[in-house]
C-alpha cells in the first residue's frame, strides 16, 4: 500500500506508525532521497494490501461516537463507540488497521486492533458503561462483542476514517 507523507512526518515516525523498521521502510522505495521528504509525497508501505483491493473500510464519526462499516461502498453495520476526551482527543484523518491482537488485556477488552498511527487502536474495553461517550486516551472503545464482530469481519489493510 501506500502512504502519503503529511506535514510535520519523517521516515522514522511513518516506519513506527506501521510497526517495520526503517531499513526495510528505505528497502521498499529505492531511490527515495531519505533526507528529504515532503507533504504529498508517496511512500510505499511493504506487507500491507492496497486498500483499493479491499472490500471493507471503516468510517468513524467522532462527534456522533459511532463507527460504521462498509462494505464495497454500503452500509453494512454501524456500531457505538466511546472515543477520547477533550485532553486525549482521538485523531482525525486516513489511517488503515495494521495488526490484530486477541485478549490484549486491561482497560482494552478482548481485542485490540492497531491503527497505522502508533498506540492508537479500536479495542474493547472493561467498561461497558464508557461507550457511546467521549472518555478514552485516543482510542476507539467498542462493545467487546462488538469488536471481536468487527475483527473477525475486516482484514488487514482495512481503511479506517476517522472524521470530527
Amino acid at each position: 500500500m501506500n502512504h502519503i507523507v503529511k506535514p510535520g512526518e519523517t521516515l522514522s515516525s511513518i516506519a513506527a506508525d506501521y510497526r517495520i523498521s526503517l531499513s526495510r521502510l528505505m528497502a521498499a522505495n529505492p531511490g527515495m532521497n531519505i533526507h528529504l521528504i515532503y507533504p504529498g509525497q508517496k511512500i510505499r508501505i511493504p506487507g500491507l494490501p492496497s486498500p483499493d483491493t479491499l472490500p471493507y473500510s471503516i468510517h468513524i464519526s467522532l462527534s456522533q461516537r459511532k463507527l460504521t462499516l462498509f462494505h464495497r461502498g454500503n452500509v453494512q453495520k454501524t456500531y457505538p463507540v466511546g472515543v477520547g476526551k477533550m485532553l486525549t482527543q482521538t485523531p482525525t484523518g486516513d489511517f488503515v488497521i495494521i495488526n490484530k491482537a486477541p485478549n490484549p488485556g486491561g482497560p482494552f477488552g478482548t481485542m485490540w486492533m492497531s491503527l497505522s498511527k502508533k498506540s492508537y487502536g479500536i479495542h474493547g474495553t472493561n467498561n461497558p458503561s464508557s461507550i457511546g461517550k467521549f472518555v478514552s486516551h485516543g482510542c476507539v472503545r467498542m462493545y467487546n462483542r462488538d469488536v471481536e464482530e468487527l475483527a473477525r469481519i475486516v482484514p488487514i489493510g482495512t481503511p479506517v476514517h476517522i472524521r470530527p
